[in-house]
């Protein structure tokens, strides 16, 4: 099986575009606010907490908005959604010199952010055979990449021709253009999650999935470090391009990585040892890290670690859909969005102080210390990293008794 032949098949190609386009905003977020508030005059201090409430409500929005869907299906959530978060960047665009419409407008584009990646990946079982599912997750993984490099560009675009500002009205739109292809799409139409209990915990309440969503975090803690070390690595190399250089070539590993995976038929190895063995591997990359090589040694390094991340991802979409409970899918999905960006938060904020008091080398030995977490806790969970309905299956005897 081909992507090609993946591709061609009914609604993926216009799900998978439409779910890149509607996720666009978030990636242009973290550059077209900060562009917009300092062209009015804010400081540097509250250009970080305008991003940062943005991150936070978006983190805080995603599981809340994941369970609506679960709930009320995808249209009735991703079409409001993306109104209301094209309002919130529409008031940063009108007002970038007001700080109170500033905080306002990012925390609601943040906590109303449409939730189309859990969406999408709730689709895939339905809209691809059993033999393909690994595959489309693989193509999801790797093709996300993308977006952390289209945002930025299309945002420069803006720029160019217009300003910030304009940067943000585009990012409304194109949310709102890419939300409209997906939820009229008819297998989203007609999506409905099957019953489910009424566990407040939803999700959590599977001890496979709090396991793999833990270990995942360190994941993220690996991806804020490496995204303030590069910066820190290019200036004081004076490196042509700078720090997206170093992260493109990065992101350029994951796609290259993900693909590679999606296109391997069989699987002798199972999910779970997959996954441990995959996070190994990235650990392994983000150890060669600490080495702070020249340029060119580092280039082919930021290609390595991406290479394990994509695979990482894709192994874990996989369990993620075995191990949520029944009609908490959506919920779950969001969960590991939510998580890594928890980590990507957390391993950001600590690179920077260990930089300024340890070094780049230390610095850099904070992903790895993330990721080595991560799959120790994959590792003392293997046992709870079996699908919902066989773990249910167990718990049902000891219950009853």
């Amino acid at each position: 099986m081909s992507y090609a032949d993946l591709l061609r098949g009914p609604h993926v190609t216009r799900l998978l575009l439409g779910t890149l386009v509607g996720r666009l905003p978030s990636a242009m977020a973290s550059v077209a606010v900060p562009l917009a508030l300092r062209q009015a005059g804010a400081s540097y201090g509250f250009v970080g907490v305008a991003v940062g409430v943005f991150a936070i409500a978006s983190a805080i929005g995603g599981p809340l908005l994941g369970r609506l869907v679960d709930r009320a299906g995808q249209p009735l959530v991703l079409l409001p959604t993306a109104l209301v978060a094209a309002v919130g960047f529409a008031v940063v665009a009108i007002a970038p010199g007001s700080r109170t419409a500033v905080l306002a407008g990012v925390a609601l584009a943040g906590a109303a952010t449409p939730p189309l990646e859990p969406c999408l990946r709730a689709l895939w079982p339905d809209i691809v055979a059993p033999g393909k599912l690994e595959a489309a997750y693989a193509l999801d993984s790797a093709s996300q990449e993308l977006v952390f490099v289209g945002g930025p560009l299309v945002v420069a675009g803006g720029v160019a021709v217009a300003s910030p500002a304009a940067a943000l009205w585009a990012g409304a739109l194109l949310g709102i253009a890419g939300v409209l292809v997906v939820a009229t799409a008819p297998p989203a139409r007609v999506w409905k999650a099957p019953a489910r209990s009424g566990d407040r915990l939803g999700p959590l309440r599977s001890r496979g999935l709090v396991v793999l969503l833990t270990g995942l975090t360190g994941a993220g803690v690996a991806i804020g470090t490496l995204n303030v070390l590069v910066v820190h690595y290019a200036e004081d190399h004076r490196l042509p391009g700078g720090a997206p250089t170093l992260l493109a070539l990065n992101a350029l590993g994951a796609l290259i990585g993900g693909l590679a995976y999606g296109a391997v038929r069989h699987w002798r190895v199972a999910p779970p040892r997959r996954t441990l063995l995959l996070m190994l591997g990235l650990t392994a990359g983000y150890g060669l890290l600490c080495l702070l090589p020249a340029p060119p040694l580092m280039a082919g390094l930021m290609i390595l670690t991406g290479l394990f991340l994509a695979p990482v991802l894709t192994v874990v979409f996989v369990l993620v859909g075995e191990l949520a409970p029944a009609g908490t899918v959506t919920e779950a999905f969001a969960w590991l969005v939510t998580l890594m960006t928890a980590g990507v938060a957390l391993g950001s904020a600590v690179v920077g102080t260990v930089l300024e008091t340890a070094g780049p080398t230390w610095a850099a030995s904070c992903g790895v210390a993330g990721l080595a977490v991560g799959a120790l806790v994959i590792l003392a969970g293997q046992a709870h990293l079996v699908p919902a309905v066989q773990e249910e299956a167990e718990e049902a005897p000891a219950r009853a008794a």
